[in-house]
């Protein structure tokens, strides 16, 4: 199915106020609940009889992990959910993040810009995957001109790249704006930008 690719407008249904937390089973107890508070910089809310809650803001909890030992393994490629993502504010608050993740040899399993967002993906130790992006343009209406334009219908997936290459060109004082379009070839390009 075809539609075309725009931001609606707002409409009268009362839509949630924010979305409030992922719940995941696992056999594996101890090292999700580290790995989530290491990934997310959360901390611990609660925790008791394999029931864990994080959190990296006010709310209670946003990720809640229970420990089941009878579940069996996910079985790969099958349906269900495919990753769920976090959003940084800039593209400085996301490579700090990687760098500081990285520094701890959690490295994202792909590098993807999405045309939409510039994301890394990661895989937690029960394999499930999860994104950390940061939306790549500044308004609504700069998004919208670019759906427009056809080339998330063109290619809806986006292009793999190098995010070593990012940072590198984002040291070199190449703005946010320009690292983060979307780009129709490789990397090759924003290092293109850094030499100018």
């Amino acid at each position: 199915m075809e539609v075309a690719s725009k931001v609606p407008e707002p409409n009268t249904t009362i839509s949630p106020a924010r979305f409030a937390h992922i719940v995941l089973y696992t056999r594996n107890f101890k090292e999700m609940v580290d790995w989530y508070c290491h990934f997310l910089g959360a901390e611990l809310t609660a925790s008791s009889q394999g029931l864990a809650f994080i959190t990296y803001d006010d709310e209670h909890h946003r990720v809640a992990i229970i420990e089941r030992p009878d579940y069996k393994d996910r079985v790969p490629d099958t349906v269900g959910m495919a990753h769920f993502a976090y959003s940084y504010d800039t593209l400085g608050d996301m490579i700090q993040q990687y760098k500081r993740l990285k520094a701890t040899r959690v490295l994202p399993v792909r590098t993807i810009n999405h045309g939409v967002t510039t994301s890394l993906y990661y895989r937690d130790p029960d394999d499930n995957a999860v994104e950390i992006q940061v939306d790549n343009f500044e308004s609504i209406s700069e998004l919208n001109d670019w759906f427009a334009t056809g080339e998330f219908n063109k290619n809806p997936i986006g292009i793999t790249f190098d995010f070593e290459d990012i940072i590198k060109s984002y040291n070199s004082g190449v703005s946010e704006k320009e690292l983060k379009l979307p780009r129709k070839g490789s990397a090759a390009k924003l290092m293109e930008a850094s030499d100018r």
